[in-house]
């Protein structure tokens, strides 16, 4: 990003120097459009299943900027040389069906010719801006709360190599394409002062920029962090990503990692996940309210991982 031109403008609220989870651009007094976009390779055999996982993965930042997405255009790399379009309109119609349980809807898209598989959303959505939620109001006796278990990883690096017991992947599956509206539901139940999602860099990184954009550390109770059955299992057999190693060798440097500390667990931080949960600083006095709201809406691996403390020497502190 380094060297990119700066946009000035009076109404772009949330831009690219802000390690958001999404951009937000001001459309009327009282209406934001906030825009994500994001796509990756197959994680998962069946077609449908990884457009339903992708999509689920796209629609993720729009509700953890607290909106409501509203359109989404596909965006497609397909070998159409090497698999029948029939593969392309199952993962396009698994995308569909993410779309529009999520109440959006899919204008159009785009797709080129590509050597292997690809598939995600360009996503808007829309929020007052009193609802609008970022990773930036952490507050020193905050609760942090995160809305899935970890290790999509493991399991998914796993499956590719079919090693990952069907039990193991399905269940994983299953927590990948849950919408994160369910995660928005805890959120404001909870009156969460910041929320992000958890994907790429792993719990740590993530944890790392709502830290930094509030100037505060986070403390993770590492025993209390949830973890999708069979996960931990695989990563110990050695599937992990290469992401997982390049994720722990930028972050532990700004980590105090307690002596007692299992290192199988440790790598938990690390994982990158697919459309992983959300993790939020919420007031304890709402933190009942926030697990009441969980336990209704299906988010049944929700936690709480531990709490916002004041800035000190290093940003992320696993006890």
């Amino acid at each position: 990003m380094r060297g990119l031109p700066r946009f000035d403008d009076p109404n772009l609220v949330i831009g690219t120097d802000c390690f958001s989870d999404a951009g937000v651009y001001r459309v009327g007094t009282d209406q934001l459009l906030v825009q994500s976009v994001d796509f990756f390779p197959p994680l998962v055999d069946d077609p449908f299943i990884f457009g339903q996982i992708a999509a689920a993965n796209a629609l993720s930042d729009i509700f953890t900027m607290g909106a409501r997405p509203i359109t989404a255009l596909n965006i497609v790399g397909f070998p159409t040389k090497q698999l029948d379009l029939e593969v392309l309109q199952r993962v396009l119609s698994g995308g569909a069906e993410r779309v529009k349980a999520a109440g959006a809807v899919i204008l159009g898209g785009h797709t080129v010719r590509d050597a292997e598989v690809k598939y995600g959303l360009a996503v808007t959505g829309l929020a007052a801006p009193d609802d609008l939620l970022t990773n930036r109001g952490a507050r020193p006796d905050d609760v942090l709360i995160l809305t899935k278990a970890l290790g999509t990883g493991f399991i998914t690096t796993a499956a590719k190599a079919e090693r990952s017991p069907t039990a193991v992947t399905d269940h994983a599956i299953e927590s990948m394409i849950q919408l994160n509206s369910v995660g928005l539901q805890v959120a404001r139940a909870g009156a969460a002062h910041a929320v992000t999602d958890v994907t790429g860099f792993g719990l740590a990184g993530h944890g790392l920029e709502m830290a930094d954009a509030a100037n505060v550390a986070l403390v993770f109770q590492m025993d209390q962090l949830p973890d999708l059955p069979g996960a931990l299992q695989l990563m110990a057999a050695g599937y992990k990503t290469a992401a997982s190693a390049t994720n722990r060798r930028f972050l532990e440097p700004r980590m105090r990692v307690a002596d007692t500390i299992d290192t199988t667990r440790l790598e938990l931080m690390f994982d990158p996940q697919t459309s992983g949960g959300l993790l939020m600083a919420v007031p304890p006095e709402s933190v009942d309210q926030a697990l009441n709201a969980a336990r209704s809406a299906g988010a049944v691996a929700t936690a709480v991982v531990g709490h916002v403390t004041r800035r000190q020497d290093l940003a992320i502190i696993l006890e």
